[in-house]
């Protein structure tokens, strides 16, 4: 018996009952053949490459047969929906077939999204399409890659089954991992129920399992609320950082762990425009580049309304101690956002205008149209003396970014490192390669033609997003002009 034959499952989310999920076997699709596999994701759940070459592996990780051990579920969660509150939604097209402890005792959801009809489903048909599988695939490893907390991806099985969306598409399910895909929508669903009592295990089954330390806390409610609030600041600070905008902040798409969750419209910026909208479904801009921290911020207090009942009580003294855990986001969102900022710029300490330095430049940014990925890039190439890229002349030709320049400069004399070591520090934190849309279409178009190479080489050269790779220069590159008509939406 193989690895792959006898995984270790743990399914200590099926134990907390059956009020929290409905038993949900995948559906059978046709054919199904391999897309593409990480081995990195294979690792987390102890499989090696050797697995691959399993004669039932498509099979297993399509849904067409049961895999070994597995015990089907669709979560049930509920959620704010572009603002408003949506009282039943759950796992319409993911089916998680159970939870695998590692060698290292790590907990892993294994999930298959795209699987078939759930309770969930809505009378929708439960499928994905290649274009949005492919789309998270690729985004998922890039972000792990870019030190961001993500889910992550085991592979991409495809099938010839017709799926209808705007048009007819080629279906295929993703196998996704994660340490758990509980999201604020889960705790939500039971409060807006008054349905209370369900509200704490699972509070007490993410605390056991994911924040273990805080189980002896006297107040233990409270601290682990100020943690996901933490991980969530603290997320929303490394999206800004790296210029990613999620698109679909629902409170259903927040991690209780502080994951990056569901990749649907997301997309990277190109061209710096802070009100950068990357959902075509968002018609108000509620989910823009800029507004991301105070979504944040907003979900949060969704969630702490969800979990009132566990601080206290009395109802009015539970919610002054929410809005007083809630009264931290904002210092730890600066605090990561300033951290990361300083470090793009080779920074190593911290000082009272280091804010004003990034503020200015991200202005002139703006107003110049510049890449953002590549400014931050090529700021090390200025420093050494070497060519930058013709793409950023208007940006520093400009007199405000001469004048710009100067305080950057003369802010860096008041650090030890020298011109050479500091630019090899930012290399190490600005990335030369990011997930752009026109990159992803390609895959996608070849792959729709059953050519997968490139799905492939843009895995391989997202998981080494800092390094120059010069047979790869081109991603490196400004994106066509034709990428400028690329348009995703909540169907992506």
């Amino acid at each position: 018996m193989t690895k792959l034959d006898n995984l270790p499952f743990d399914h200590c989310y099926a134990a907390l009952g059956s009020a929290y999920f409905s038993p949900s076997r995948p559906t059978a699709c046709a054919d199904p053949y391999v897309v593409s596999i990480n081995e990195s994701a294979l690792a987390l759940i102890g499989l090696t490459q050797t697995e691959t070459t399993h004669p039932d592996f498509a099979a297993y990780f399509s849904g067409n047969q049961a895999l070994p051990g597995a015990n089907p579920l669709a979560m049930l969660y509920a959620g704010h929906q572009f603002g408003h509150y949506v009282p039943q939604l759950g796992d319409g097209r993911a089916i998680l077939l159970g939870q695998v402890r590692n060698a290292d005792k790590t907990l892993w959801d294994i999930q298959l999204k795209g699987a078939g009809q759930t309770a969930y489903s809505r009378s929708a048909d439960g499928r994905a399409v290649l274009r949005s599988t492919i789309r998270e695939y690729l985004c998922s490893e890039a972000m792990q890659a870019l030190g961001i907390p993500t889910t992550r991806a085991l592979c991409i099985i495809g099938s010839d089954d017709e799926i209808y969306r705007e048009t007819i598409e080629t279906g295929a399910i993703l196998t996704r991992l994660a340490p758990s895909h509980v999201r604020f929508g889960s705790f939500e669903v039971f409060y807006h129920r008054q349905d209370y009592a369900r509200i704490k295990p699972l509070a007490d089954y993410v605390i056991t399992q994911f924040y273990p330390d805080l189980w002896d806390h006297t107040e233990r409610y409270l601290t682990w609320f100020n943690q996901v609030i933490q991980r969530t600041a603290e997320l929303m600070a490394q999206w800004q950082v790296v210029g990613f905008s999620h698109g679909v902040m629902n409170t259903d798409n927040m991690s209780i762990l502080g994951l990056t969750l569901d990749y649907g419209p997301f997309g990277f910026l190109d061209r710096y425009n802070p009100g950068f909208v990357c959902n075509h479904s968002d018609h108000s801009g509620r989910y823009a580049f800029d507004q991301q921290p105070s979504i944040g911020l907003w979900n949060l207090s969704c969630l702490a309304q969800a979990i009132l009942p566990l601080f206290d009580p009395e109802p009015e003294l539970a919610v002054e101690q929410a809005k007083a855990c809630l009264e931290t986001y904002w210092p730890h969102y600066a605090k990561k956002y300033q951290q990361l900022m300083r470090s793009k710029l080779g920074l190593q300490s911290a000082q009272t205008n280091d804010g004003e330095l990034v503020k200015t430049l991200l202005a002139m940014m703006a107003k110049a149209h510049a890449d953002y990925t590549i400014t931050f890039r090529q700021l090390a190439n200025m420093l050494t003396g070497e060519p930058v890229h013709p793409s950023l002349t208007m940006l520093y030709h400009s007199d405000a970014f001469k004048h710009w320049l100067g305080d950057y400069q003369a802010r860096l004399q008041q650090e030890p490192l020298t011109p050479r070591l500091r630019a090899q520090q930012m290399r190490q934190v600005n990335p030369v390669y990011i997930l752009r849309n026109y990159m992803a279409e390609t895959a996608i178009k070849q792959a729709e033609n059953k050519d997968y190479t490139e799905v492939d080489r843009l895995l391989s050269l997202l998981q080494h997003p800092f390094e120059e790779q010069p047979e790869m220069s081109h991603y490196a590159e400004p994106p066509p002009s034709w990428a400028e008509k690329i348009q995703v939406s909540c169907s992506s």
